[in-house]
């Protein structure tokens, strides 16, 4: 039996022995680095919580206490070590282990997470059910150093105390999210890690204090170190929201985070414990660059190298905001903690003074954005779709009802593979079209990209561009012409039916879901149904005047997005047919109503919900045979 079997098996009456926790985290972190390189995953987070995992699990009961991991971009050692050890080869696999913390997936994961800045929320509300449904469970929250500057996490922190007696927030502070950390509270905690002073003076009377046996006398240890931090940290932070502190803590010495965590779970008030880690720990590569290995693709293990992946849109966001910003002065980027992911590392080097990192604030970023506008600067905010969801309030208060012209470059829109349910960027289009003022567009390739960012630009108003992870789609017949014209509010067709012959369809396909829609007008011509394909690049506004000279001529319509059907584009489409009076006979192909917890890739999961070509050919020969 393998020791992290054993570790699993243990029981407060048989513990595992603490003499092999070392031996123990070393195996843990070869059986991530086994899976991750093979399945993907998120790696420099995981490794770097392997002791932190270890000691919570030998303090707490994970079937009766509650830890909340915040993101649970960290939870790998924590399913390794509570009973999922045999489905971990399977991780990120359909109908598998899920890359993320899941209620239903075991009873150990006290609460689903996928964005930032839930866990202090959520575990709050477990403590204060806790006290007043009389039960005696333990409650902790581990959050990263990067989580900790989110507004909800803070929000949080200041009702902690106000709320239960009993409660414990783990800082686990790695000095790196997925960006470089940045702002006065990466740096105040900075700060405290590097406090030799404190930590000498604080480690003499914790050495002392363990040689003469004074675990009873833990209150006056408390009031020593109370006294030591108003001597050498000046801004007593945590404590002055009502929140005992202790730490920093080496977050990979056994010794040290047991007896913190020993500490916190003894506590009669609030408690949070500082521990530092190091991102990537035990894997050189991911110690070196721990930005780059936070998320990866399948690599070799020996080298650390991944197969490389090709230029994108996110890629070429950054190259043509870059030029953007050398023709104009105004030009300005912000981005919530994905400098790389969103591809504005160009911008960024070659605008510093016009690059804005906030952090994991997306909802700062986009009333930031709206005092740059109001000021005369013309930003742009790169973030993924499923994070903007988080913003939804201050882009309709704070940007469309001011009419400021604020830009949202919306990666990964659409499903996204094997990161599951909370990041597909399925519902920007329903979230965002119904607000006034606000233009929305979608480009099938990177050069009408750079066409929408130019006329973004030029608009008076908001605008929010969708577009897919990796490459666009060429078309057919050749490469998009590049010269092309590009107007907001005007649609493209890209394949005329056959010469002599009206279009029995005609298919609406947005950005990259022109691909299936051509394969589907292959198979359905071969059945001798002539299809006709638009490209619509305008989602609002749409234009009306191609949708009404094709509703007039007798077509049908289908709509394709890879986003929510319910109140997405095909829902624009019949919205604007039924208001020109048009009678014109409609179908929508979109993500169902459903949140879709399958996992797999952007093709498999395409597949699953009947939105590749096969099925929307299908689909739409089934809706010719019902008239």
């Amino acid at each position: 039996m393998s020791l992290i079997e054993q570790f699993a098996a243990a029981t407060p009456e048989a513990p595992f022995p603490e003499d092999q926790f070392p031996q123990l985290a070393a195996e843990v972190r070869a059986r991530i680095l086994e899976t991750v390189s093979r399945n993907g995953g998120h790696l420099g987070s995981n490794l770097g919580v392997v002791e932190l995992t270890i000691a919570l699990l030998a303090t707490f009961r994970p079937e009766t206490d509650r830890i909340v991991w915040d993101v649970s971009h960290q939870g790998y050692p924590w399913k390794l070590l509570t009973g999922r050890a045999a489905q971990f080869p399977t991780l990120r696999k359909h109908g598998c282990l899920s890359g993320f913390l899941k209620r239903h997936e075991s009873p150990c994961d006290a609460f689903d997470a996928g964005h930032a800045g839930t866990a202090i929320s959520a575990a709050l509300g477990l403590a204060a059910a806790r006290d007043r449904l009389g039960g005696h469970e333990h409650v902790v929250a581990v959050v990263g150093d990067a989580s900790f500057s989110n507004g909800l996490s803070l929000e949080a922190l200041n009702n902690a105390a106000s709320t239960t007696s009993r409660f414990i927030v783990v800082l686990n502070d790695n000095e790196m999210s997925i960006s470089q950390n940045v702002g006065a509270l990466s740096r105040y905690f900075g700060r405290l890690l590097s406090s030799d002073r404190y930590n000498r003076v604080k480690k003499a009377i914790e050495n002392a204090a363990k040689k003469l046996h004074l675990d009873p006398l833990r209150g006056t240890y408390y009031k020593v170190e109370h006294a030591l931090k108003g001597l050498f940290v000046r801004n007593g932070f945590v404590e002055s929201l009502g929140l005992r502190y202790v730490g920093p803590i080496d977050g990979h010495d056994f010794k040290s985070l047991l007896s913190a965590l020993a500490i916190a779970r003894d506590s009669d008030r609030p408690i949070l414990l500082h521990i530092g880690t190091v991102k990537g720990k035990g894997y050189a590569p991911a110690e070196a660059e721990p930005d780059k290995w936070h998320g990866v693709g399948p690599f070799d293990r020996e080298t650390g190298t991944a197969k490389p992946s090709s230029p994108g849109f996110s890629a070429a966001l950054g190259a043509a905001l870059a030029k953007l910003a050398d023709e104009d002065k105004r030009v300005a980027a912000i981005t919530a903690a994905m400098r790389s992911g969103t591809g504005l590392d160009a911008f960024a080097a070659a605008h510093p003074d016009r690059f804005f990192d906030v952090g994991i604030c997306e909802e700062h970023a986009a009333t930031f954005a709206a005092g740059l506008a109001a000021a005369g600067m013309r930003p742009f905010v790169a973030v993924y779709s499923t994070f903007a969801q988080r913003a939804v309030d201050n882009v309709f208060h704070d940007i469309c009802l001011q009419n400021l012209p604020v830009a949202f470059c919306l990666d990964r829109a659409g499903v996204v593979g094997a990161d599951g349910p909370t990041h597909h960027g399925l519902y920007d289009i329903p979230l965002l079209r119904s607000f006034p003022n606000m233009t929305l567009l979608q480009p099938r390739d990177e050069a009408m990209l750079d066409k929408m960012l130019r006329a973004a630009l030029e608009l008076p108003s908001p605008c929010a561009i969708r577009y897919p992870r990796g490459k666009g789609v060429a078309l057919p017949d050749g490469p998009a012409a590049v010269e092309a014209p590009f107007e907001i509010g005007k649609a493209e067709i890209v394949r005329e039916p056959p010469e002599g012959h009206d279009a029995a369809f005609w298919i609406w396909a947005l950005g990259d879901m022109l691909a299936p829609a051509f394969d589907a007008a292959d198979r359905l011509a071969a059945e001798g149904v002539t299809v006709g394909i638009v490209d619509p690049r305008s989602i609002k506004p749409l234009d009306t005047d191609l949708l009404l000279k094709q509703a007039r001529a007798g077509a049908r319509i289908v709509t394709i997005e890879d986003g929510c059907a319910v109140g997405g584009f095909g829902s624009a489409v019949c919205e604007t047919a039924a208001e020109l009076g048009t009678g014109c006979r409609i179908r929508r192909i979109g993500m169902e109503d459903v949140y879709s917890a399958v996992v797999g890739t952007q093709q498999y999961l395409r597949e699953h919900y009947r939105m590749d070509a096969k099925s929307i050919a299908e689909r739409t020969e089934a809706w010719l045979r019902e008239e």
